[in-house]
C-alpha cells in the first residue's frame, strides 16, 4: 500500500471514557489492522460520570487535545471520527409478558414473535418510567424463558395453548447519551462516520465471528463499571453492568495504606511485577509491604467484584452460565480475578481468561511505547467499527415516514415496530362486537367475526414480522381489522326446530314453533338484537292450536290427554288432544262462507273485495310448486292455507321438509302470503335424496 493510499484509508477511533479518551489512528491491510496514532489523556475534571457526559464544553476540550496530538503525529488532518456509547449507560429490564387466547390455538411463529413484541414494549415502558420518560432505542433482546399453559417450555412452536408467556430481557441506548456524543463530535469539527456500543467494539476483537454462534459473555472490567455482553446464535442477545470495578480495588488500597489515590492505583499495577511494593503514605512515611500482604487486603473487593460479575452473567443468560468467559479491559488484569470468576461460575478455570495480546496478533504497533494489553481492545475495535458497517444507525421509511434505527446486526420488521411504538395488538384480528340474548331464560353469546390479519410489505412485497430488513428498506405496516357483529335469525339457531308434534282426534298435526321476542310473537325469520328476551315455546295453548287449526269449537268439549281442558290449558309435544267429532263443529272457513254469501247478495260485486261487519275479504293467486291456485274467502292468508289447495302428505314425513316462498328458506307455517308468491314445498333427504 502506497503513502497516499495509507492516508486515504485511514480511520480514527475514539474511545470517550469515564476516567480518560483513548485515540487511534490506522488503516487496514490485507487482514492486518496498522496502529500508527495512539494518544491517552486523561479527564482534569469529572466531566463524564458512569460513562455519561456530563459537561460537554469539558469533554470537548480533551478530545480536542488528542484529536490534536494525534495530527501530530501522523502529520495530517483528521475530519471524521468512529465513537461508541458506552455499555455502562445502556439500561435494562427484564418483563412477564403473555397473551391469552379465547380457545385453543395452534402456536404459529407469528404468535411467538408477537408475545415477543410485547415483551419489549413492556420493557420500554418500564425503563422509560423509570428514568424519566427519556427516548431509548432497542439495542437487543433475549428470551429467558417460554411458558405454554403455565409451564415451562423450550420452544411454543407448533405446540396447542390458551396461553403462551414469556420472560424477556431488552436492553436501550438512551438518546440523551447518542445526542451528547454528537455535541462533543460537533464542538471539535470533526463528523461521526460511525456510532457503535462499546461491547459490540471489544466484541469484534475479542470473540472472533465464527465463535459468536457460541454462548459467551464477554466482561470490561473498566475503572468505574464492569459491562458485561452475552453472544449466542452469531450476535449479541444482551448487554448488562455493575457498578464494581477497578477503582473499588484502588479505593480499598487507599483506605488500608492510606495512600492517595495515584499512588493507590500504582501499588496495584505494581502487584503482578514486583514481590516487594514500596510506597509513602500521606503522612510521608515509607512503606514496604509484601505482595502477599496487598492481595490479601484487596481480596474481599475482588471476592466481592467476582461475586457481582457472575451473578449478572447468569441473569443475562437465562440463570445459568456462559460456555467461557473473555474479560478485557485495565481491571480485569488484577491477580486472581480470573480464577475467582470461574470459581463462582463453575466453569473450567482456562474458560474464563483475559483477553489481550493474543487477540491483537492481526493489529501491529507501529507507534513506540504502546503494548498490546487488554485496555486497548475496546479502542482498537471502535476504530475497526469502520469496516463494520453493519454496526451502525440505519434510516428505514415505515409508511413513508423515515425511522432512524439501531442496527444490532439482526434487525427485523419487529425492531421497527417495537421503535415506532407499534402496538403488538394491531398485529392480529380482532373479533368483532359479540351478540347477547337470552334464549328460554338461558344467556346466550355468539362470538363476533373475525377480522383481517395485519399485512406488512417490505418495499412492496409481502412479508411476515419477522422478516430482516436494511438501509433504506420501505415497510408498510397495515393494522389488523376488525371484524363484523353477528347477524343471525332465529331460525339459525341449533335451539330452533321448525314444528312441533300434536295428536288430534288420532290424527299427527304438526304446527309450527311459536316464538316470542320480548313478549311479541315473532316468525322464524326475525333477526336477533342485543339484549333480546326469546322464548321458544315448546307448547301450544289450546286456544293457539284451534286457531291454528282455524276451528271454532266449544272448550267444554276438548280433552287433553283424557283431561278436561280449558282455553288457555298447555298442550305440549306428543299430547293427545280430543272431541267429539260428530257434533257438527263450524269452522272459521264455514263462518266466513255465510258472511261472503250474504255480502254477494247484497252488493252483487263478486270481481271486488267484499265487506261484511269486521271482515274484508280478497282472493289472492300464487304458484305452489309450479301450479297456479287462488285463495279465496279471507282478509289475510299464511303459508298453512295452501294445504287446502294441495295434495301433499303431512302426516308421514319422509325426511327434513323444505318450505319456502319466493327462494327464501325455512318458511314458518304462519308466515303471511301476498298475490305473485312463487312457493315451493317438498320433503329433502331419506329416499328422496
Amino acid at each position: 500500500m502506497t503513502e497516499a493510499e495509507k492516508n486515504d484509508a485511514l480511520v480514527f477511533g475514539l474511545d470517550i471514557g469515564t476516567r480518560s479518551i483513548v485515540g487511534i489512528v490506522g488503516y487496514k491491510n490485507n487482514d492486518t489492522f496498522n496502529v500508527i496514532g495512539h494518544y491517552f489523556l486523561e479527564h482534569e475534571t469529572r466531566a463524564m460520570i458512569d460513562g455519561q457526559i456530563h459537561d460537554i464544553n469539558k469533554v470537548a476540550e480533551t478530545v480536542k487535545t488528542v484529536k490534536e496530538k494525534l495530527e501530530e503525529q501522523i502529520n495530517k488532518p483528521l475530519k471524521n471520527v468512529c465513537i461508541a456509547a458506552a455499555g455502562r449507560v445502556l439500561k435494562t429490564a427484564s418483563v412477564l409478558t403473555q397473551i391469552e387466547f379465547d380457545t385453543e390455538t395452534l402456536i404459529t411463529e407469528d404468535h411467538i414473535y408477537s408475545l415477543e413484541l410485547k415483551g419489549v414494549e413492556k420493557a420500554h415502558k418500564e425503563v422509560s418510567h423509570t428514568y424519566n420518560d427519556t427516548k431509548y432505542h432497542c439495542v437487543g433482546y433475549s428470551v429467558v424463558k417460554y411458558y405454554l399453559n403455565d409451564y415451562i417450555m423450550v420452544n411454543l412452536l407448533d405446540h396447542k395453548a390458551k396461553k403462551i408467556a414469556a420472560e424477556v430481557l431488552a436492553t436501550f441506548l438512551p438518546q440523551e447519551v447518542i445526542d451528547s456524543l454528537y455535541a462533543v463530535i460537533d464542538k471539535v469539527g470533526l463528523t461521526v462516520s460511525n456510532l457503535t456500543l462499546e461491547p459490540i467494539a471489544a466484541i469484534n476483537v475479542a470473540i472472533p465471528e465464527q465463535y459468536r454462534l457460541l454462548n459467551i459473555a464477554l466482561v470490561d472490567v473498566g475503572a468505574g463499571t464492569s459491562d458485561i455482553a452475552i453472544t449466542r446464535e452469531g450476535s449479541v442477545i444482551a448487554y448488562g453492568m455493575i457498578p464494581y470495578a477497578g477503582d473499588k480495588i484502588t479505593e480499598q488500597l487507599v483506605h488500608k495504606y492510606l495512600v492517595d489515590f495515584k499512588t493507590a492505583e500504582k501499588m496495584k499495577l505494581d502487584l503482578d511485577k514486583k514481590e516487594t511494593i514500596t510506597f509513602k503514605d500521606i503522612m510521608g512515611i515509607v512503606h514496604k509491604c509484601e505482595y502477599e500482604e496487598i492481595l490479601e487486603a484487596i481480596s474481599p473487593v475482588i471476592i466481592e467484584m467476582s461475586k457481582a460479575i457472575a451473578l449478572k452473567i447468569k441473569e443475562l443468560n437465562g440463570n445459568k452460565a456462559t460456555n467461557a468467559v473473555f474479560c478485557v479491559g485495565g481491571g480485569g488484569q488484577v491477580h486472581s480475578f480470573t480464577q475467582l470468576l470461574s470459581e463462582e461460575l463453575a466453569l473450567q478455570q482456562e474458560r474464563v481468561a483475559l483477553r489481550g495480546s493474543e487477540v491483537l496478533d492481526s493489529v501491529t504497533m507501529h507507534k513506540k511505547g504502546v503494548k498490546k494489553e487488554p485496555s486497548l481492545v475496546t479502542p482498537v475495535g471502535i476504530a475497526l467499527s469502520a469496516y463494520y458497517q453493519n454496526s451502525h444507525f440505519i434510516k428505514v421509511y415505515v409508511n413513508d415516514t423515515p425511522v432512524k434505527i439501531y442496527n444490532n446486526n439482526k434487525l427485523t420488521v419487529i425492531d421497527v415496530a417495537v421503535h415506532i411504538g407499534f402496538d403488538h395488538k394491531h398485529l392480529f384480528p380482532k373479533k368483532g362486537e359479540p351478540l347477547k340474548f337470552q334464549l328460554n331464560d338461558q344467556k346466550v353469546t355468539i362470538k363476533g367475526q373475525i377480522g383481517e390479519p395485519a399485512k406488512i410489505l417490505l418495499n412492496e412485497k409481502e412479508v411476515s414480522i419477522n422478516a430482516p430488513i436494511k438501509q433504506d428498506d420501505k415497510i408498510q405496516i397495515i393494522e389488523a381489522t376488525k371484524g363484523c357483529k353477528p347477524s343471525i335469525s332465529i331460525n339459525d339457531l341449533k335451539e330452533y326446530e321448525s314444528s312441533i308434534l300434536f295428536y288430534v282426534n288420532n290424527q299427527k298435526i304438526s304446527c309450527p314453533r311459536l316464538i316470542k321476542v320480548n313478549e311479541d310473537y315473532v316468525d322464524a325469520q326475525y333477526t336477533i338484537k342485543n339484549n333480546d328476551r326469546i322464548m321458544i315455546q315448546d307448547y301450544y295453548s289450546l286456544e293457539d292450536l284451534l286457531k291454528y287449526m282455524d276451528l271454532d269449537i266449544d272448550y267444554d268439549d276438548i280433552t287433553i290427554n283424557d283431561t278436561k281442558a280449558k282455553k288457555d290449558s298447555l298442550i305440549f309435544a306428543g299430547n293427545v288432544v280430543k272431541w267429539n267429532e260428530k257434533k257438527k263443529v263450524k269452522t272459521i272457513d264455514d263462518i266466513l262462507s255465510e258472511d261472503l254469501e250474504v255480502a254477494t247478495k247484497k252488493n252483487n260485486l263478486a270481481d271486488e273485495p267484499l265487506t261484511m261487519g269486521k271482515h274484508k275479504y280478497n282472493h289472492i293467486n300464487v304458484q305452489v310448486n309450479g301450479e297456479y291456485i287462488t285463495l279465496q274467502n279471507k282478509s289475510e292468508y299464511m303459508f298453512v292455507d295452501i294445504f287446502d289447495h294441495i295434495d301433499f302428505d303431512l302426516k308421514t314425513p319422509k325426511g327434513k321438509l323444505i318450505t319456502k316462498i319466493n327462494n327464501h328458506d325455512n318458511i314458518a307455517y304462519t308466515q303471511r302470503l301476498f298475490d305473485g308468491d312463487i312457493i315451493e314445498l317438498y320433503w329433502e333427504g331419506k329416499n328422496n335424496g
